[in-house]
């Protein structure tokens, strides 16, 4: 209902759900190739790969940070768990990527990547991927719920990530081996990134350990938040209703 009426809104409907990414993407190629002149082999295909993931992430936590005060006026009739808020905006954003992975594989294919068995490396590097959103949607929307500041420092942030992650710069050119090994550890973004780019583009398997790793830092964090929304219920809608 909510991905129907968000459609409404606009003249061109779900067609959005292609025509944002495409545009973001577009913008990006503009400035870092035709202008900068980038010397990143496949430029295009390489931006694609980080910007429409990073798009994913940054949109889904970004909106779900903001969902439990923008549903206080449900809050102050129901009793209901506060991580449901949260979790139908990561879906929301879910249903709209699957629109956006479809089309980096049609242009993929059309620019002659085609198809290899490491592109089945996808399934595991998604559901990570997804595990970092919720992870992430929870902790934000809860921090916004009890200090509304966050709402400012959110987006800051996801800044500080577009230009640290790696999305139109290779993090295996940086020259030195230990600096990337630093940046892939300390930025699961820019890990996960480079994940897709090898799955997809350069036929390599990913670092399994250190995915696995990912994997389960954000199940903990998940698992923990759950738990700890769960008791500050409460709590949380007091936050709510005295925005």
């Amino acid at each position: 209902m909510a991905l129907r009426a968000d459609a409404s809104r606009f003249y061109l409907g779900y067609l959005w759900w292609l025509l944002e990414p495409l545009l973001w993407v577009g913008v990006f190629y503009l400035v870092f190739s035709v202008i900068l002149k980038s010397r990143q082999d496949d430029f295009l295909i390489f931006l694609m790969c980080g910007k429409l993931t990073f798009i994913w992430f940054s949109k889904a936590v970004s909106q779900a940070s903001n969902s439990i005060v923008a549903s206080r006026g449900l809050i102050a009739k129901l009793d209901i768990p506060k991580s449901l808020f949260p979790m139908s905006v990561v879906q929301e954003s879910l249903y709209k990527q699957a629109a956006a992975f479809i089309l980096l594989f049609v242009v993929l294919v059309v620019f002659g990547f085609a198809p290899s068995g490491t592109w089945w490396w996808l399934v595991p590097i998604i559901l990570v991927n997804y595990l970092m959103i919720v992870a992430c949607a929870l902790v934000g929307a809860s921090l916004v719920c009890i200090v509304r500041d966050f709402s400012m420092l959110i987006p800051l942030g996801m800044t500080f990530l577009l230009f640290t992650s790696g999305i139109f710069w290779n993090v295996h050119d940086l020259g030195d081996p230990a600096k990337t090994e630093l940046v892939l550890a300390l930025n699961p973004i820019a890990f996960i990134l480079d994940c897709y780019r090898q799955a997809l583009m350069w036929n390599t398997v990913p670092d399994l350990s250190h995915l696995a790793l990912v994997a389960l830092g954000a199940v903990l964090l998940i698992g923990g938040m759950l738990a700890l929304m769960r008791r500050s219920s409460q709590y949380l809608a007091l936050k709510a209703l005295t925005a």
